[in-house]
Parts: structure tokens; sequence; C-alpha cells
């Protein structure tokens, strides 16, 4: 006869904070899923609802999470399923999205952060009513080579090779530099129409998967109203800077729009 344990201990479990919401209907938060392959739920307190994914501390506490944090892999996919859950509860209204891998000890700690900050929540769902984050990424459009064929003059080939390096890179900073200033120039423009705007750090090549170099990394937060306005203007600001290729993408979460504060003492930062 083979004795089944049932003693064994559980893990215990902490909440993996996704976001705040006003509300959130069940029949939504059934059909997304969270860290753990389970629908997410929500801890409301203070008229605000957070929603939440149950995380085993022994997966998502803060020793085990710091290590995960170093896997690239695990990164990778813990920040697709965080945002896929964000991005499904920005379909239905307005989010103040938390940033990844915030993590609290129960729904007790959570219920606690929603009340001590429900002044800063309210007033941030209140200005993302009716808006959308965009994104406008600029990259630099490489010009024609202006360095013409020089013959081999005074100081033989070696010293007309140093001539023809030093005219292109002269060439290459003189470009960059105009798309610099073409990029102030959009991000100026835009931010005249968004309500508001900020400039993230350009992504480096492996990330952005573009060959050209990028010099604008915009987030604008937009009235959904003046999208149609915002969208010509991007076009336009193109046309008027040769030297870039400007894209729009969104509309995302505003991630770029909220306030980070310190939560529980179980929170884990994203490291910078």
């Amino acid at each position: 006869m083979v004795e089944v344990a049932t003693d064994l201990p559980v893990p215990a479990a902490g909440a993996w904070l996704h976001a705040v919401v006003r509300d959130a209907e069940p029949a939504t938060l059934a059909v997304i899923r969270g860290m753990d392959g389970g629908p997410v739920r929500a801890v409301p307190a203070a008229g605000l609802v957070a929603v939440v994914s149950t995380a085993s501390l022994d997966e998502y506490g803060e020793e085990p999470l710091r290590r995960n944090l170093e896997d690239l892999a695990w990164l990778e996919r813990a920040a697709r399923a965080h945002h896929a859950v964000v991005e499904a509860l920005a379909r239905r209204g307005p989010v103040v999205p938390a940033r990844l891998a915030t993590v609290h000890s129960d729904d007790e700690r959570v219920a606690d952060s929603l009340a001590a900050r429900r002044a800063e929540l309210v007033g941030t769902l209140d200005r993302l009513t009716g808006r959308d984050e965009w994104g406008v990424k600029g990259y630099l459009v490489a010009g024609a080579t202006t360095v013409g064929t020089e013959t081999t003059g005074a100081g033989g080939v070696g010293t007309a090779y140093l001539r023809r390096r030093r005219a292109q890179l002269t060439a290459r900073e003189e470009r960059q530099q105009v798309a610099s200033a073409a990029a102030d120039a959009v991000h100026e423009a835009l931010c005249e129409l968004a309500v508001a705007g900020r400039r993230h750090a350009p992504q480096d090549r492996r990330l952005s998967g573009a060959s050209a170099p990028m010099v604008l990394n915009g987030a604008y937060l937009v009235d959904v109203a003046t999208l149609p306005s915002f969208t010509e203007m991007v076009g336009s600001l193109g046309d008027r800077h040769p030297g870039l290729h400007l894209e729009l993408t969104g509309p995302w979460p505003a991630y770029s729009f909220v306030v980070e504060r310190p939560e529980s003492a179980l929170t884990v930062r994203e490291p910078v």
C-alpha cells in the first residue's frame, strides 16, 4: 500500500501587481492570463481595483526574483506576460500600469498601497481617460557619399586615403548633428499638439531591430480626438526633415506618463 503525504508545505503566494483600474468585470479578468498561467484577479480597495497574479514566493519572492531578473530569457517571458495583461486592461479603459516585477507579499499589502496612494492614482486615471500613449521613433537616413574620388597627389596613396577618411568622418558627423537638431525640432512640435511628451534614450540597434541609428525615441500622451491631427503632423514633419525617417507606433498603455513610487517591502525593481 502506497501512502500519499498530505502535509507537504504549500509554497507561500504573493501578488504580482500588473495595474490599477477604476473597476474590472469578473468576466473580463477571467479571460486574461497572468504570470502563473491562471486568470488574473482583482484586489479592490479605496474605490479602486488592483489587478494581480498569484505569484509563488519560491519564484517571485525577493531573493529568487533578483536572481531571475539576471536571466534574460526569464526576464523576456515575464515582461511579455506582464505587458499582455496591462495591454488587455488598457483596451477597456484607463489603466495605471505597474512597473515590471512589483510583487507584494499578500493581498492586504496591495490593498494598503491602494489606500495610501488613492489620491495620486485617481488623479492619474483621470488624466489618462480618453488618451493613449503613442511612440515616435526617428532614424538617421544615411546620406549620399559627398567625398569624391581623389587622385594620388603629394604625399602618396597613404595621404590620399587619410584625406578621404577624414572627409567621410566629417560628413558623417555633420549628418548626425543635423539629424539631432531635426529630432529636437520634431519632439518640440509634437509636444505642442500632445497633452504631454517625453524623450527616452535612443534604443540600441540590437533592440530596435533597425539598421540605421535611432536619434529620437519619443513618447506622447495624445487625446483620442486629436489623434488624426497628430498622425498627420508626424507625416508632415517627416517630409520637412528628410534626414530623419519617422515611425509612429501605438497605442500603448501609458507607461511613460505614470509616476514611479516604491511599493511594499517585497517590491523588486527591474535593473536599469
